[in-house]
């Protein structure tokens, strides 16, 4: 149980350490270029930027406080498998993705070891402590002070520190991540600092920026996590929508191209999503007529998409495309081609 609480605070504290004291942000020292202190807005987004991400190994560990240290065994939805590097987290993925509507269970072999948002390494003796660690990353998740990881600084940036009259006292170059952590999270309080600007980052692992100003510092981040809220969103209707495919059959219920709606072609057919990303079109009409086979994904990024690939049907492969679902609920789904706003396409549950 020491051991338990101990896991509990080294996370806490990598969290919260930096972020506890904002609500008695000096507001003389808080804002202002060339006066931020160690508590300010500025030293706060700073420090979260440069935590240790954790995210990437969400899928297995379900948690972006932290990741787990390789190697590492655990059994992924009955099937052991021991990961000892990140080349091998593509057969992790395989396996938790065989089947869409399946309740997946990942099982570690403990002890093992995870790294925490303020690089420490700690050991995990059980589950009971893995789902500490998770429910304090739930809580800072909920509290906005975990890692900002869509945000990533070019270095080096440098650092201009000043007296709290604001002489200039000195400068520092950082050169990594964790060396800007370092470096936040142990500002002293009788000292104030600033951002030597323009410095450059990546928004969401894509769009390269120019950063010009605290202020422009704090909108960047604003802007980011605003996306990453939206994709968040899309993920969650894209295993919505993947669940509702495979629970019934489908009917084309409308197909308009260029305003004509040209669902007659496939009346006399059901449609079946199956959980290992297959999809039949069978004639319920005349059973003589061979079924069309095809296959389908359902991805998001700030939206939904699902996408058709049908083949040894004319009809069939008109509907070839990855489309864009701009509604959905339990009994139809609406969608709008990707490529063509005027074609769109309803499927209707049967």
């Amino acid at each position: 149980m020491k051991k338990l609480k101990l896991l509990i605070v080294l996370l806490l504290t990598a969290i919260f350490s930096f972020t506890s004291c904002q609500s008695e942000i000096d507001s003389e020292n808080g804002n202002r270029e060339n006066t931020n202190n160690a508590t300010s807005p500025t030293a706060n987004n700073l420090e979260r930027t440069s935590m240790y991400d954790g995210s990437f190994d969400d899928f297995l560990d379900g948690m972006s406080c932290s990741s787990i240290l390789l190697p590492v065994t655990a059994t992924i939805n009955n099937t052991e498998l021991t990961i000892i590097s990140e080349s091998q987290y593509s057969l992790v993925l395989d396996l938790l993705g065989e089947f869409t509507n399946d309740n997946d269970i990942i099982s570690f072999q403990f002890p093992l070891s995870v790294k925490l948002s303020n690089y420490t390494e700690v050991q995990v003796a059980n589950q009971t402590e893995l789902d500490a660690l998770m429910d304090a990353c739930e809580t800072a998740e909920n509290e906005a002070k975990n890692a900002i990881n869509c945000l990533d600084i070019d270095f080096p940036i440098t650092i201009l520190t000043f007296s709290l009259n604001a002489e200039q006292t000195g400068s520092v170059v950082i050169e990594s991540e964790q060396q800007l952590y370092t470096y936040m999270n142990n500002f002293e309080n009788d000292q104030l600092f600033s951002v030597s600007y323009p410095i450059t980052g990546t928004l969401s692992g894509d769009t390269v920026v120019e950063i010009t100003s605290d202020m422009d510092l704090q909108s960047k981040i604003t802007e980011c996590l605003g996306t990453n809220e939206v994709m968040q969103e899309a993920e969650v209707n894209a295993n919505e929508i993947k669940d509702i495919l495979v629970e019934s059959a489908f009917k084309v219920e409308s197909y308009v191209v260029s305003g004509i709606n040209k669902a007659n072609n496939y009346a006399d057919y059901t449609i079946n999503f199956t959980n290992n990303l297959s999809v039949t079109a069978q004639n319920t009409i005349n059973t003589t007529i061979n079924n069309v086979e095809g296959t389908y994904e359902v991805a998001s990024e700030l939206n939904v998409f699902l996408s058709l690939t049908f083949s040894g049907n004319a009809s069939f492969e008109l509907l070839n495309n990855t489309w864009q679902i701009t509604s959905y609920s339990q009994n139809s789904i609406s969608l709008q081609s990707s490529t063509n706003a005027a074609t769109t396409l309803v499927l209707a549950q049967i």
